[in-house]
């Protein structure tokens, strides 16, 4: 890809890998991990003319939530009954129920090579598309809120002495 200077690499991530949710914090950090990746990657090599682009997406009708592919721990611990526990309740009811259709979420992943300039990264799924919508309006909220607190850290001009070494 250097070599032609064009380029396009496509990283499977998650909605997991932009909204942490109970009971999946493992699962969240790998898909964080891919989503640092595919930023990283993306910014070092765009001057390449290699595109990178993070897919997430959400709930997929697929064996995902079935014992062939989510293990759990054996322990049910009764503190997490209404976090994890219930993620757990949610998975078992939500198996080969999921509202996506891979088969449409496949195409699109497919046809995004074909396309001139690619995202940084894109969802898949309406569920995915709220819940990321909702976390970035609930930073959003966050900065606006914590504004001021966030910016005093730095070093300001107005207050800071110019002192040269040695004094």
């Amino acid at each position: 890809m250097r070599k032609q200077g064009a380029g396009k690499i496509i990283n499977m991530s998650s909605s997991g890998g932009f909204v942490g949710r109970a009971g999946w914090g493992v699962y969240c950090a790998t898909k964080f991990a891919v989503e640092g990746l595919t930023e990283s990657m993306r910014h070092e090599l765009a001057p390449l003319g290699i595109q990178v682009t993070a897919i997430e997406p959400g709930g997929f009708r697929t064996n995902f939530l079935d014992d062939s592919s989510l293990l759990t721990a054996w322990a049910a611990i009764g503190d997490y009954t209404a976090t994890a526990g219930a993620t757990r309740h949610w998975a078992k009811q939500t198996n080969y129920a999921q509202p996506g259709d891979p088969v449409k979420a496949a195409t699109v992943i497919v046809d995004l090579v074909g396309r001139e300039n690619l995202p940084e990264r894109i969802q898949l799924g309406e569920d995915c598309f709220t819940a990321v919508a909702q976390k970035l309006a609930r930073t959003a909220c966050d900065q606006a809120c914590w504004r001021e607190i966030s910016i005093s850290t730095g070093y300001h001009t107005a207050h800071t002495k110019h002192v040269t070494r040695g004094n």
